[in-house]
């Protein structure tokens, strides 16, 4: 099924990522302060919802390319037991997007995780994005193997940025001096 706008937000965040039973994978580009719906006018920073999973139980895995901006930071970090239970990790090559909910249901599309993209922005204030939803495990398996590729730091070995890379994920070639600063970045362990 193909979604745009509005629908991205309803139904990857409201409907499957805050019903996920078992996990949520999320690679994106850019990470942000995403605010979601909690009722009529009210809303919450995502890390919110992030940390209402991990408490379930729930595994949160974010692969994200950019080091996430001051306020997710911020607010991620005022949640002591969520960095003990959700996971980040930061490859400066991801650009796919993708939410994948219980290893059985996906979102493949353009959308980062920011209000403009999956967000609780409205219309007049989107970027105009478009995903694809789908059951289908075929695709759910090639979108997994990448997403566990890139998880294990398997493309590091022969990658051209490593020697760049703020916080590699796997080992790669003989690293020299990085002239990259981007602050804090972050692989949590659960």
């Amino acid at each position: 099924m193909l979604l745009e706008g509005l629908d991205l937000y309803r139904v990857v965040v409201q409907e499957r990522m805050a019903n996920a039973r078992e996990s949520v994978w999320i690679s994106t580009a850019n990470v942000k302060a995403m605010m979601i719906e909690t009722g009529p006018k009210r809303f919450r920073p995502v890390v919110e919802l992030f940390s209402q999973l991990t408490a379930r139980g729930v595994e949160v895995r974010l692969l994200h390319a950019e080091l996430p901006s001051r306020p997710f930071r911020e607010a991620f970090d005022k949640k002591a037991l969520l960095a003990r239970r959700m996971t980040l990790k930061i490859c400066p090559r991801v650009h796919f997007k993708c939410v994948l909910v219980d290893g059985a249901w996906l979102y493949i599309g353009s959308a980062n995780l920011t209000g403009a993209g999956l967000g609780a922005k409205g219309a007049d204030n989107r970027n105009f994005e478009l995903g694809m939803v789908t059951e289908d495990f075929e695709t759910i398996d090639q979108v997994a193997a990448l997403y566990d590729r890139v998880w294990e730091g398997k493309p590091c070995k022969s990658c051209k940025l490593y020697a760049k890379c703020p916080d590699p994920i796997g080992t790669g070639p003989a690293r020299r001096g990085s002239d990259v600063v981007l602050g804090r970045s972050r692989r949590l362990g659960r």
